[in-house]
């Protein structure tokens, strides 16, 4: 089965950093981690930063100048550098990436941001 594995989630004071990451859990299968998405409760699953094949990269207005990605050449890990972490922030993170032409999603990771 074609998976991703994300890591890095955990529990964070507000203005505090974590940083996630995202990788293929199967080699014999070429999928390539693209970027990611969170989803609050009760609330839908929105876009948080997604790169496009020619590496051109599409953030949330709400984490503009707050959050980074960035990938290795190999497009086989994707990570987002999240910093001044806000409560609103809160949320399962779930890495998407391509396996050919088909959307893989990831389990998700749990990210609270509290004091």
């Amino acid at each position: 089965q074609v998976q991703l594995v994300e890591s890095g989630g955990g529990l964070v004071q507000p203005g505090g950093s974590l940083r996630l990451s995202c990788a293929a859990s199967t080699p014999r299968f070429t999928v390539n981690p693209m970027g990611w998405y969170r989803q609050a409760p009760e609330k839908e699953r929105e876009l948080v930063a997604l790169f496009s094949r020619d590496s051109s990269i599409k953030y949330a207005d709400s984490v503009k100048g707050r959050f980074t990605i960035s990938k290795d050449r190999a497009w086989n890990t994707v990570s987002p550098q999240m910093n001044n972490l806000k409560p609103e922030d809160t949320a399962i993170y779930y890495c998407i990436g391509l396996y050919g032409s088909a959307s893989v999603w990831g389990q998700g990771t749990q990210v609270t941001v509290a004091s």
